[in-house]
């Protein structure tokens, strides 16, 4: 394993973080703080537990989930698409370094960076609501999981996209409004029957119920069901960037 390429590819996505702070943390942190006093204001006066939660405390982990999802796939999607758009795609190609090593500096610092904007977001929030977490290591593996996963999605999508035009179109397009619907920001137990049947086949409602669960062990799914689902994206999400690099898949002329 060649650590000094892995150290190089990693240390240059976080530099990048540090260049661009106030886009990379600031502005995710600043627009998070907006949705506590927004819904937990306006919408927590209104409705005023779910589940035996106070409603500014439901919603923390469904705003953190968001974040998660949209940062990790945002960093890690420029991160392999700047090269490609640049041309500088074919020295990391011919560099000493493998497919494993390339995966593991880009999405590394992606999920790194997510980690951290959670971790702050987190402490955030605590200025606004009191937050139990019951399980703190169930809530760092869904964590980890979640952004390691959503960072391999945003790197196969750095790779799928030609253009900014399409980097920018499955995030804002499919990932927030799935986000949204997934039950961030109430439980699906709350809908219509046909519509927490339909909301079922939104992937994302696993994962903010896992990651829900470790606050307050309450879950709109089990946990076993929430933990098989994300590892099966995170399966998933390994064989496609297996298979871009074993085809060449737009990284090659």
């Amino acid at each position: 394993m060649n650590w000094y390429g892995i150290k190089s590819i990693y240390k240059f996505e976080m530099a990048r973080t540090r260049r661009t702070l106030f886009q990379s943390i600031v502005s995710p942190v600043i627009s998070t703080s907006l949705y506590f006093v927004v819904f937990g204001a306006a919408i927590g006066s209104r409705i005023t537990e779910i589940d035996g939660v106070s409603y500014g405390s439901f919603i923390v982990p469904g705003l953190i989930m968001l974040s998660l999802l949209t940062e990790s796939i945002s960093n890690a999607s420029f991160g392999i698409y700047f090269p490609r758009f640049s041309g500088t795609i074919y020295e990391l190609l011919s560099a000493p370094v493998s497919v494993v090593e390339i995966v593991i500096g880009y999405v590394g610092a992606a999920a790194t960076k997510s980690i951290i904007l959670g971790g702050i977001i987190l402490a955030t929030a605590n200025l606004f609501v009191d937050i139990q977490i019951l399980h703190p290591y169930w809530m760092l593996l869904f964590l980890f999981l979640t952004a390691i996963t959503f960072s391999l999605f945003g790197f196969i999508l750095g790779v799928w996209a030609d253009n900014w035009e399409k980097l920018a179109i499955v995030p804002t397009l499919v990932i927030t409004p799935l986000t949204f619907l997934g039950g961030s920001f109430y439980s699906i137990s709350m809908l219509p029957p046909v519509w927490q049947t339909i909301t079922l086949f939104n992937p994302v409602v696993y994962l903010i119920s896992g990651f829900r669960w470790s606050f307050y062990e309450n879950a709109d799914v089990s946990l076993a069901l929430s933990l098989a689902m994300t590892g099966g994206f995170l399966v998933a999400c390994i064989l496609a960037v297996w298979w871009i690099f074993k085809t060449g898949y737009r990284l090659r002329i």
